[in-house]
This record gives structure tokens, sequence and C-alpha cells, in this order.
């Protein structure tokens, strides 16, 4: 699949399924910047490529429409943005929960996600194209214990903010996907309040997976708009 010459710009390339798009993206001719909090991980998944890295804090909205600008100094014109930031807590629960950890999550995953597309929107609709794919959960589809009180609440915050926008900027010619992922073997794991064994990350979804469908979205037709797209590992459950 070829996508030569495409600006990308992925938010949380240095890890988990924004590593794999990034490198995936990359492979298919794509012109590919990454942004994270540590350049270290946003080297290694440029490594052998010529991805190219930029720190960034998108709780930081000074940082955020930095990135951005410096990112289209890179490679030109932003054809697709991809926000694949966001993090986790290990106390889940509203017992265990602190209030700093609710404002951490929600800065990252909700305030962070209205920062990078109050940053990239504006060029896309001056030039009525562009496509905007938020990497959610299937916890923005669903209020599951399993992801916690905070996380929940902030994808679907997600959720909201990329359908609403999604129909605002529509006849401007720009399309927003939200995509919801099962669970997938990425560093977020860790996290869990319980271990994951080794043979359960081997059997649910690997980054690599998620890519493929990454790709596939991106190589779409401009006037394809997927407004949607939950998908999961065959062993869980769909609620």
């Amino acid at each position: 699949m070829q996508l030569s010459g495409l600006g990308v710009v992925i938010v949380g390339g240095g890890t988990g399924m924004g590593q794999a798009s990034a490198r995936a993206l990359a492979k298919a001719g794509a012109k590919v910047v990454i942004g994270g909090r540590r350049m270290s991980a946003l080297e290694e998944t440029a490594a052998g490529t010529e991805i190219a890295c930029l720190e960034i804090d998108v709780a930081s909205r000074e940082s955020t429409n930095g990135f951005f600008a410096q990112a289209t100094e890179q490679v030109g014109q932003l054809d697709v943005m991809i926000n694949a930031a966001g993090i986790n807590i290990k106390n889940r629960s509203m017992a265990e929960m602190q209030p700093e950890q609710w404002d951490q999550v929600l800065a990252i995953n909700a305030t962070g996600a209205y920062n990078c597309l109050h940053a990239v929107l504006p060029a896309m609709r001056a030039r009525r194209d562009g496509l905007i794919i938020n990497i959610s959960s299937v916890a923005g589809k669903r209020a599951i214990a399993l992801g916690g009180i905070a996380y929940s609440a902030s994808k679907f915050a997600m959720t909201s903010l990329g359908t609403c926008v999604a129909n605002e900027v529509a006849e401007d010619g720009v399309r927003v996907t939200n995509v919801y992922p099962g669970e997938v073997n990425t560093p977020l794991l860790e996290q869990r309040p319980a271990p994951v064994s080794e043979e359960h990350k081997e059997r649910i979804l690997q980054p690599e997976d998620v890519a493929e469908l990454i790709v596939a979205l991106v190589a779409l037709p401009k006037a394809l708009h997927v407004p949607e797209l939950v998908f999961k590992p065959i062993s869980q459950q769909w609620f």
C-alpha cells in the first residue's frame, strides 16, 4: 500500500499502537512526524527510518501548538493527524483514586485530545481536506471497571469530542474517525491493578494488528468517512 508523500503526524508515537502505526505508515511511503514526552522512546520508534521526532506534552496547550508548528515545518502539509496519546492509573476505583490522579488522566486523555484538534484543524479546514484518527478504547463505548473511572470518563469525553467535531467539520471536507480498540498488548498493561501474564499478552491484539487497520483507514478515498470503528481480540467478549 503506497501513501507516498502524505504528511502524517502521530501524537503518542513512542510506544504501542502509535509506534506500530508510525512504522507502518512510514513503510507505506508517508512522511511521518511522531511526538511524545520521552525523546528516547521516540528515537527507538524512528530507528532505521526517516521518521522525525519531536517532544510534546499534550496537557500543555503551548507545548501542543509548538509541536504542530514544528511538525508542519518538518513535512509541510499535515494531511493526517493520529492521536494515540493516553495514560491510565492503577488506582481505578472511586475509593482508591486520588483527585490528583483524576486530573492527570483527564488532562492527557481528554484535554490533550482537544488541544491536538484545536492545533491541527484550522489548516485542514482552510484547505478543505484532512483526516484525524482518535485512538480511544472500548472503555469509551462502555464504562467498565477494568478501565477504571477516570480512564472511562476520559475516553467518553474523547468519544463526544470526536463525534461533535466530525459533524462540525464534515462540510469543510475534514474527516474525524474515533477508533475503539479492545485489549492490545501495549505498555499500558503495566498499569493494570493485577499483573497481566505473558500468555494473556500473546492472546490479545498486538500493536501491529492495529497498525494495519490505521493504514487502511488512511488509504481510504477522501469522500468516504468512517465515523467510528470498534475492534477487539476474538477472545475478548463484546459486553
